[in-house]
């Protein structure tokens, strides 16, 4: 079944703004008996499997919280950050290696997994947890000096911010990147990155251009991977990819009206392959070719056309 929202874009995290906006809120969640830790190694997340998982279902190897919050160690980078509420319990993040005394807590059964390998299968909370974490995570790598005046920053808001010397706030920049499903005679052009191994295939995607619409980014971004025109763009819907953090906005659009399907110049730079798939050619994808994964706004875009066509196409 294809729900109507795809992966990370649900609602089942409560990020519950409030609590992160009041330290001692803040504290007094880090406290509570059902609070939750998720950590975070380079990208990979604790999971636990089969069995251990008690449920036969994959689960993430959630710790309780212990001593007291802290939003920064004495290097000033992010140590706890406040994810919101899970089926009610807080839940929050910590970024860990090897040597940290919260890396030698082990969950019986646990296994730390790309979340690219697992996440599709997790509860929808979960995935989310994984999207905010790891979104946040990332931003504080890189954002401890200020973009306004090299000035060290601080964490604030349970990691939901940065404050520099002067008082200058600063938040988790987002950058948006359209991802479109291009349809003819019912086929779709898919296109395979030249950073892929071959046959792996996938929609065609960008970030937007400073002073450019969505609209003007599909249009630009599909030409310049294809030499295709279009007609008919329409969005669809959208997506947090926060690895490390970006914005997936879906769109749909035709092949122009006066254009050819078979005039197809891939920019050999980031294309290696274009080509136009049938319902059923990615139905039941033949020997060779790789559809998106599950977890990705390109899958689920595919398989809800793949379904439209369900009753005869």
């Amino acid at each position: 079944m294809i729900v109507d929202y795809p992966p990370l874009a649900g609602s089942a995290l409560d990020r519950d703004a409030e609590t992160r906006a009041d330290i001692e809120r803040l504290r007094s969640a880090w406290r509570e008996p059902s609070a939750k830790l998720l950590r975070v190694r380079g990208v990979e997340i604790p999971v636990i499997e089969g069995p251990a998982s008690g449920e036969g279902e994959p689960r993430l190897a959630l710790i309780g919280t212990d001593g007291e919050f802290e939003e920064a160690d004495h290097d000033l980078c992010a140590t706890h950050l406040y994810l919101g509420r899970a089926e009610g319990d807080p839940v929050f993040a910590t970024l860990i290696a090897e040597h940290d005394s919260e890396a030698s807590v082990e969950v019986p059964g646990e296994e730390w997994r790309h979340p690219f390998e697992i996440a599709d299968r997790l509860p929808e909370y979960e995935r989310e947890m994984i999207s905010v974490a790891s979104g946040l995570i990332r931003w504080h790598e890189s954002s401890r000096f200020s973009p306004r005046d090299g000035s060290l920053t601080e964490p604030g808001l349970g990691g939901w911010m940065r404050r520099d010397g002067h008082g200058g706030e600063h938040f988790p920049r987002t950058d948006p990147a359209v991802i479109v499903l291009i349809e003819h005679e019912d086929r779709v052009l898919l296109g395979s990155n030249a950073l892929w191994e071959s046959g792996r295939f996938s929609l065609l995607a960008g970030f937007v251009e400073t002073g450019e619409s969505l609209e003007q980014a599909v249009s630009r971004e599909v030409f310049e991977e294809s030499g295709v025109h279009l007609s008919d763009i329409r969005y669809v819907t959208s997506q947090p990819w926060p690895f490390p953090r970006s914005l997936m906005l879906g769109f749909r659009a035709r092949l122009a009206a006066d254009a050819d399907p078979l005039d197809l110049n891939p920019d050999p730079e980031e294309i290696s392959e274009l080509r136009w798939f049938s319902r059923d050619e990615l139905r039941s994808p033949g020997p060779g070719i790789t559809l998106p994964m599950p977890l990705s706004i390109a899958r689920w875009m595919i398989d809800r056309w793949v379904a439209e066509g369900a009753h005869g196409d």
